[in-house]
């Protein structure tokens, strides 16, 4: 299911807690999409290599659990403390309301049981697992909490004198609950940008072997094999380009909205996309070797490291928790001993106890994790550091070095000026764009979208073709047209037309790359 998470050994999967599978044994070192499609659907594989993603910051009180197991244990429980308040002595009390019947204490005995074991146990397993890590935490000192109201709640419905705390339990495992989803879903929120890397890679190669052009899985692809990317295709690894001329889309990986030219003896990076030209790489960067896998690494960890709002609400909770267990033995000693009444006592403890346990605190640190996250998200922004996020609201001047990813990321057509008298500048762009149509260049898709914009007809070309690092030709109108740059007058020995002045006077040098789109009739 996330083909990112690589570890060494047996374990959870960070993002969604399910159990990790071996990936096949040591030869194979990845794993494609297909072969896990025939397992049951209770068995999809997170998968095993040479990384640990787990962050090296502490326990994961989420490790184990799912999303969707949090939100329906939280309406489970929700569903279940209705019937707990109303039944409750002390929530009557508050309320003005009597709500008796022969046998309610053994009902509110069952439904305190059912929503401390089942809604309970996600905090109950943190414990443990916080114990274990020595690292506590929230989840110690909910189940601390939860803990002691329940058997405390037991004993009172069992005949003990005093007044139970199954509302106190069942409000506080519900929110929560609620809590702990919100900060779970935002966390499976930004994993889905690990889940949109992976989908970069395709899922099958072709490779040249013993002068034969063969198709293979992704995971058979080795080093050293000679790659055949055709037009249009995802590039599967890094390589060297060993034959072959086109512009590349890296804008997903590097940032760079452009597409780059690549030639002989250039590199290409797995997950970038092959424009207009065929291409014979030769891999250097196959799988857990490949930037983009690199790239997945440092994202994932990233978002496995806390920020400092967590590391402090987990201090926090870690030092109530030895607050509220001291706090509460001192209580109970103290009325004990002054009273010698031992169900006084142990109620004065519970409730110390279970006040102790911040509801606003669980609940409000995930919010802010998960309300920051999203409203980022939703602006394009991918959170890889939150320490660094929150050291951001201290920012006074940002300085950017990306012209084309900060404005629309693609080319447009900034001005259309002839040359002659003969075609204007609407005949220009219906030229241009008929003979570029068939083109994926990102130049011939700012051509069309011109074309669009100005509501102008597309006509029909024949017998287009490219031309290698120089433009395209094709026969519009009977006419022969060729859309092209500098490079193309150098090859046929022809002189370029000097730029009218007023291009450079209305266009600033900074800002202006001019790509002339020319023509020549034959």
């Amino acid at each position: 299911m996330h083909l990112q998470v690589i570890k060494d050994e047996p374990g959870k999967c960070p993002l969604c807690g399910m159990d990790l599978v071996p990936m096949g044994g040591s030869k194979k070192e990845t794993h494609s999409h297909h072969e896990h499609q025939h397992h049951d659907h209770k068995e999809h594989s997170h998968h095993s290599e040479n990384h640990n993603h787990h962050s090296d910051s502490g326990y994961d009180k989420h490790e184990g659990h799912h999303t969707h197991d949090f939100l329906k244990r939280f309406w489970v429980s929700l569903i279940i403390t209705v019937p707990i308040l109303l039944l409750s002595e002390m929530i009557q009390h508050w309320f003005g309301f009597t709500i008796a019947f022969p046998g309610d204490k053994y009902v509110l005995l069952t439904l305190g049981t059912i929503i401390y074991i089942y809604g309970g146990m996600p905090f109950l397993k943190g414990m443990v697992g916080e114990i274990k890590a020595k690292a506590i935490g929230m989840m110690t000192l909910v189940a601390i909490a939860i803990t002691v109201a329940y058997v405390y709640s037991v004993a009172v419905a069992l005949g003990l004198k005093g007044m139970d705390f199954f509302w106190e339990l069942a409000t506080l495992i519900v929110i929560m609950l609620l809590g702990h989803w919100l900060e779970m879903r935002s966390t499976m929120a930004a994993s889905k940008a690990l889940q949109s890397l992976v989908a970069l890679l395709p899922n099958d190669v072709t490779v040249e072997r013993h002068g034969e052009a063969i198709k293979i899985k992704l995971e058979d692809l080795k080093n050293g094999e000679t790659i055949i990317i055709k037009p249009g295709e995802k590039i599967p690894a890094d390589g060297t380009i060993v034959d072959g001329v086109s512009y590349v889309n890296e804008s997903m990986l590097t940032g760079e909205s452009v597409p780059v030219k690549k030639e002989k003896d250039g590199k290409v990076i797995a997950g970038s996309i092959n424009g207009e030209g065929a291409l014979r790489v030769t891999a250097t960067g196959v799988g857990k070797d490949s930037y983009l896998n690199k790239v997945i690494n440092l994202v994932q960890d990233a978002q496995a490291a806390k920020s400092n709002t967590q590391n402090l609400a987990d201090k926090v909770a870690k030092w109530l928790t030895y607050i509220a267990i001291a706090v509460g033995v001192i209580t109970f000693i103290y009325w004990f001993g002054s009273s010698g009444d031992i169900a006084f006592a142990l109620e004065r403890m519970v409730t110390v106890m279970v006040t102790a346990c911040p509801h606003a605190l669980g609940v409000a640190i995930p919010l802010v994790v998960a309300i920051s996250t999203t409203l980022s998200a939703t602006n394009g922004l991918l959170i890889r550091n939150r320490t660094a996020f929150e050291a951001t609201r201290k920012l006074s001047t940002i300085i950017f070095d990306k012209t084309g990813t900060l404005t629309k990321g693609s080319h447009a057509v900034e001005k259309v000026i002839p040359l002659t008298d003969k075609y204007t500048a609407d005949e220009m762009v219906q030229y241009a764009a008929a003979v570029q149509q068939y083109s994926e260049h990102h130049i011939a898709k700012g051509i069309l979208k011109t074309l669009k914009e100005r509501n102008l007809e597309l006509w029909k070309s024949e017998n287009f073709s490219y031309m290698a690092g120089i433009g395209v030709k094709a026969v519009v109108n009977g006419k022969e047209i060729v859309a092209a740059g500098p490079n193309y007058f150098k090859q046929n020995n022809l002189t370029e037309p000097e730029t009218p002045k007023e291009v450079n006077q209305n266009i600033p040098d900074f800002v202006a790359f001019l790509e002339r789109t020319l023509f020549k009739e034959y």
